[in-house]
């Protein structure tokens, strides 16, 4: 059995994200590469949608895909960190787009008014993901699509293993279990229409290159029971030594994500 998440504080969200808004989208490797995948499921379904809504749309690379898709709908990018928004506004080609920043758990919007409700590797920062889901479920119209992509607690596990043999603090962000995601959604009155697990591995030359990525987009450790203060020489040493024990063949160090993709549909009113 898995630990149970360790809690995450939504101020703490926004500013790290905030903060690492500027470095975001040339960093964001994993994210482009599942968005391009989770948008995949999107051809399966022929939707119409009047209204979309990018949740956690950061600077705007997932709402940009929405809007190239359905260019006549009506498009709002929704994040819990201001410096994303910042970002979204000043890149975006999009001048329609209407960009909120709000917490995905109070959704300023009126009930039955998103058709389609798209969200790339966000909703792993939710503390409540119930009370995400219920408003997400709140928000769709009858017959409205939820197409979303998160991430499962064997994401970064080589990364984890390896801090484990120079200390016992929390350093890597754990998520929650595939079916549990589901079971929340479910709950939340949407039924799924599709669900899948993949195993994504990035690689890198150097530790140092994975660690600057997730800092660069603001998803290092977030967790309670992490260490306060500066990571010492020794430490990073031995957890270099304790990473490269993972080095492949080819000379490079793989970090694995699990990669939850899932869609799902508000029923219509009989």
């Amino acid at each position: 059995m898995n630990a149970p998440r360790p809690l995450i504080s939504k101020r703490d969200i926004a500013c790290s994200f905030s903060r690492a808004a500027p470095t975001y989208d040339a960093a964001a490797n994993l994210q482009k590469r599942v968005c391009t995948q989770l948008a995949a499921m999107l051809d399966e379904e022929r939707l119409d949608p009047r209204t979309t809504l990018d949740l956690g749309c950061g600077t705007g690379l997932s709402t940009a895909e929405l809007v190239a898709r359905y260019t006549h709908a009506d498009h709002l990018g929704l994040d819990l960190a201001e410096g994303m928004l910042v970002e979204a506004r000043t890149r975006s080609d999009c001048s329609g787009i209407r960009w909120m920043c709000a917490d995905a758990e109070h959704l300023p919007l009126a009930a039955c008014s998103v058709d389609l409700l798209f969200s790339n590797l966000s909703l792993q920062w939710f503390p409540d993901p119930a009370a995400a889901f219920a408003e997400a479920a709140r928000v769709l119209t009858p017959g409205g699509t939820l197409c979303i992509s998160t991430l499962g607690p064997r994401t970064l596990y080589e990364l984890r293993e390896a801090w484990r043999q120079v200390d016992g603090y929390v350093h890597v962000n754990r998520f929650q279990e595939p079916a549990e995601t589901r079971r929340i959604i479910e709950n939340a009155g949407l039924a799924c229409t599709g669900f899948q697990v993949r195993e994504l591995v990035m690689e890198y030359a150097r530790l140092s290159g994975l660690t600057r990525e997730l800092k660069a987009i603001g998803a290092h450790n977030l967790n309670s029971g992490r260490a306060t203060g500066l990571t010492g020489r020794a430490r990073l040493r031995a957890l270099e030594a304790a990473y490269e024990t993972r080095r492949s063949r080819d000379g490079r160090l793989p970090a694995t994500y699990e990669a939850v993709f899932l869609r799902a549909t508000k029923p219509r009113i009989p």
